[in-house]
């Protein structure tokens, strides 16, 4: 899940894609979004697109849309996010339904502080021609909470109960890499965990 305007990242896993899974992810992501959500925006899949989920929705007063068909734009930022933060980190490979919990643990504790708080973004900057051509550059580069607090008015979106101050501690505990080097500590033993689970199973999978 991508904030459009902040680029901030919650990921999390579910077991299976189904309507049974997704609400307990859906309540998850929104709950480590520091911020108000206005609109849920998603794919025409199933699991998304169902009276469950917009029951959910309703409640929260979010919105919904949805992508439009043989439109792969209107996903573009999340399907980019796809492979330059998932799969880069967490490779291609099946891994054992099993572990959910453990992942979403990695996730939610050093993952997603790292991605929101520690890992720069690239933001366009919309360039006009005479000839009223719009073309993208790319010059700014700022970290999800970075670009947070440079919103104007940014407090007035924050969740209640949550603010500035209490972000800073988690934004400033570390530096960049000192943040990096404990997310890879921890992912290390998460698929050490994974692999030792593969050679009980009698996988050949290479470590």
């Amino acid at each position: 899940s991508v904030d459009e305007i902040t680029q901030w990242e919650v990921v999390f896993c579910v077991p299976q894609l189904s309507e049974s899974c997704m609400l307990p992810a859906l309540w998850e992501i929104f709950a480590q979004y520091p911020f108000t959500i206005f609109n849920f925006h998603s794919d025409r899949g199933h699991e998304t697109i169902n009276y469950l989920v917009s029951d959910l929705l309703q409640r929260l007063l979010i919105k919904q849309t949805k992508s439009r068909s043989y439109h792969c734009g209107d996903n573009a930022l999340v399907e980019t996010k796809n492979g330059s933060v998932i799969r880069k980190n967490m490779g291609w490979e099946h891994i054992n339904q099993k572990f959910c919990d453990d992942i979403n643990h990695y996730y939610k504790n050093y993952f997603n502080p790292y991605l929101n708080f520690h890992r720069p973004c690239a933001f366009p900057t919309i360039i006009t021609d005479a000839k009223g051509k719009k073309t993208k550059e790319y010059s700014l580069y700022q970290v999800p909470y970075d670009r947070l607090k440079n919103l104007p008015n940014a407090k007035r979106f924050l969740t209640k109960g949550i603010t500035f101050e209490q972000l800073d501690k988690t934004a400033y505990s570390h530096s960049d890499n000192e943040f990096a080097t404990i997310m890879r500590k921890e992912e290390d033993k998460l698929f050490k965990k994974i692999r030792e689970k593969d050679r009980e199973d009698g996988s050949d999978r290479k470590t």
